[in-house]
């Protein structure tokens, strides 16, 4: 992370009942890219640290044996249990609650170890590390994360766009110019160069592979409500007692931009970047021994 920044529990207070109805969805196809690419055939086990809510261990849980999900939020794992639940999917799934710090914590050997926009959160070379002595010999570490740079339009869709610009400013003027993070601040967000980090821990690739977004989403203002309290920067947690306020002046902002209370959008790319587990240790000496 940053040297100045703490992790603390405050992270994300708050926000795992919006998590599911406010967040925008990974691309359409994700699931049958990563099963494709990774072989999955309903065997092995998959380790999804920074679960969240389940919102990718979940629909991923039919091409494995077993799923483990480790988040330090109990109430993120309170919702990825009422998610897998509600599919079928409990008997397989595990939630643990726990930071990744703290792994391997005698979870065992894994085929798939995924991060879905969770890696920046941790300790990164101490948990790449850790991560790829959990995976069994040609396991693989996934990076999962909206495409970065990416600008859907939304000419010709039928409601006004979601004003993400005003809403920011909002944020602002209630938890000030610097962005919130826990008890901390980030004042140059979250840290980058995710490569660079993973292949100092030895593993190989990675093979990057963009999956299409650009469908078409339908947002009401209880959606956009619900993806502002999702987010670290504005969960529920930071504003204190000014929370109602603070939703009652963005509801009123939201009106003011649609009156129907109805958004249009264009759902995100997602980026996936694999990366091997050697089959073979590497030598002493050499760069992925090191």
């Amino acid at each position: 992370m940053t040297e100045d920044w703490v992790w603390d529990e405050t992270l994300f207070a708050g926000a795992a009942p919006y998590y599911d109805r406010g967040r925008l969805p990974y691309a359409p196809t994700l699931v049958t890219v990563l099963a494709d690419v990774l072989g999955l055939d309903g065997t092995g086990r998959l380790l999804d640290v920074g679960c969240g809510p389940g919102t990718l261990s979940v629909p991923l849980a039919p091409l494995f044996g077993e799923v483990v999900g480790v988040d330090p939020d109990p109430g993120m794992l309170d919702e990825a249990a009422r998610r897998a639940a509600a599919v079928g999917g409990a008997a397989k799934s595990r939630w643990v609650r726990m930071r990744a710090e703290d792994l391997p914590a005698d979870l065992g050997t894994f085929t798939v170890a995924v991060f879905a926009q969770s890696f920046h959160w941790t300790d990164r070379d101490l948990v790449a590390a850790t991560v790829r002595g959990m995976l069994r010999p040609g396991g693989a570490l996934v990076h999962v994360s909206d495409l970065k740079g990416e600008q859907p339009g939304i000419e010709g869709l039928p409601h006004p766009g979601v004003p993400y610009g005003a809403v920011g400013e909002l944020v602002k003027r209630y938890l000030g110019p610097v962005r919130r993070a826990g008890r901390g601040v980030l004042p140059d967000g979250t840290p980058g160069g995710e490569a660079a980090v993973i292949a100092r821990a030895g593993y190989l690739g990675p093979e990057r592979h963009v999956v299409p977004g650009g469908q078409v989403l339908e947002r009401s203002e209880d959606d956009v409500v619900a993806g502002t309290f999702s987010m670290s920067y504005s969960a529920p947690g930071l504003f204190g007692a000014r929370r109602d306020a603070f939703e009652a002046d963005l509801r009123r902002l939201l009106r003011s931009s649609s009156p129907t209370g109805r958004f249009s959008e264009r759902g995100p790319s997602t980026e996936v970047f694999v990366w091997r587990n050697p089959s073979v240790p590497a030598a002493a000496g050499s760069p992925a021994g090191q």
